[in-house]
């Protein structure tokens, strides 16, 4: 199931998944990655977090941030769980996410992808995002896909 983050119940394992799945995955340097840590409090009480759980009262297999601008939905961050990989969760999360900013007025999703990360590429471009430019000062590519009623 997809439900709301809780904070007392979700956080530990939302910072764990962070620190196991995405930030190998980052070519920042360790300054800034550890900047990034201490700003996620107060990041996750910005914008909406998601979280797949096998029921409602489970822990979280994966998260996904996203923040809504005007017409774009910004996916901040997507993690699932390595046993948890492979079995639609991360399909599941960002479905949820582009029918709710859909419902919002969004039209355009974005998300950030960092390089070397081919499986997330590849995800994303399953789930129609295309490449659209590569950030040197971030190390990632971005991505967009057009968000449609019936796309979804």
């Amino acid at each position: 199931m997809i439900r709301y983050r809780r904070p007392k119940q979700d956080d530990e394992i939302i910072h764990r998944l962070i620190e196991t799945e995405l930030v190998p995955l980052s070519h920042l340097p360790a300054k800034v990655l550890n900047q990034v840590k201490k700003e996620l409090p107060g990041r996750l009480g910005r914008g909406v977090t998601l979280v797949a759980s096998r029921d409602y009262d489970s822990d979280p297999l994966g998260f996904v941030h996203f923040m809504l601008h005007g017409d774009l939905l910004y996916i901040d961050m997507l993690a699932v769980h390595s046993s948890a990989k492979r079995k639609r969760w991360g399909n599941l999360l960002m479905d949820r996410a582009e029918r709710f900013a859909l419902s919002r007025g969004c039209r355009r999703s974005k998300v950030a992808v960092d390089i070397g990360n081919a499986g997330g590429l590849a995800f994303y471009e399953k789930l129609g995002y295309s490449v659209v430019r590569y950030s040197s000062q971030g190390m990632c590519y971005e991505m967009e896909k057009h968000l449609q009623a019936t796309g979804i």
